[in-house]
């Protein structure tokens, strides 16, 4: 009977995707009250792994801000996820390789609301140009997808 039990668990762990075995990664997303795509945004992340919780807000700016967005490329909601800022309809590939890579940045950011970036309507109609926000200096590319 536990070899029949063990061969049932065999069974079932190889019918699940790797991603439904792996912990979610905890995410806090920050969007004033009234943005749809935010919330597109959010589920998107959801479908790829992630455990967000969204936080409607009226202060967007200023926990940009704070967390160390620069005003002139701050994206449309502000995520924040282990030790990490993410603003913006950033890829999901950019964000596991942020996690990955683990540089000594504060975060990522995808200024404004793109077309055809994950949670934004429309075609694609440019690369998208994700920076890397110092914790000090001048922002620079972090990769363009």
């Amino acid at each position: 009977m536990k070899r029949t039990h063990r061969l049932a668990a065999v069974a079932l762990a190889l019918m699940l995707p790797l991603a439904a075995l792996a912990a979610p990664i905890n995410a806090v997303l920050y969007k004033t009250p009234q943005c749809g795509c935010c919330d597109e945004y959010a589920n998107y992340l959801r479908d790829n792994g992630f455990d967000v919780t969204v936080e409607p807000t009226n202060e967007l700016a200023q926990i940009s801000q704070q967390a160390g967005v620069p005003e002139e490329l701050e994206g449309c909601h502000t995520m924040l996820l282990q030790d990490y800022v993410v603003s913006g309809h950033v890829p999901v590939d950019i964000v596991h390789k942020l996690l990955a890579e683990r540089p000594p940045i504060a975060g990522i950011t995808l200024p404004g609301m793109p077309s055809g970036s994950p949670g934004m309507s429309g075609p694609k109609t440019e690369s998208f140009k994700i920076y890397a926000i110092p914790q000090g200096g001048a922002p620079t590319i972090y990769a363009i997808r």
